[in-house]
């Protein structure tokens, strides 16, 4: 499994985690959706492909300030109850 499936996958788990808690609904809202989908669409066309580091990191911004803003947010939010939720995830995404 790639880098990048990898960071598709953590992207999910944690929009879902955080819809989930801030928006109370099961299954993904319209915007955290939208989000999830605009991240993995970014991801596609990470010209670093598997080489790439992680998107704070990164020297390009491709994403849009204000899909930026909120796939922050979310990470924010998730990050740390992350080690509550899915401890072994939390250790691969660090």
């Amino acid at each position: 499994m790639g880098r990048l499936s990898k960071e598709k996958r953590m992207v999910e788990f944690m929009t879902g985690l955080y819809c989930r808690h801030v928006h109370g609904s099961d299954n993904l809202c319209g915007e955290c959706a939208e989000v999830l989908a605009y991240a993995h669409d970014r991801l596609d066309r990470c010209p670093y492909g598997d080489e790439k580091k992680s998107c704070r990191r990164c020297s390009i911004h491709c994403y849009r300030p204000d899909m930026r803003l909120k796939i922050r947010t979310i990470m924010r939010y998730s990050g740390p109850r992350m080690f509550f939720f899915a401890p072994l995830e939390a250790l691969r995404h660090l």
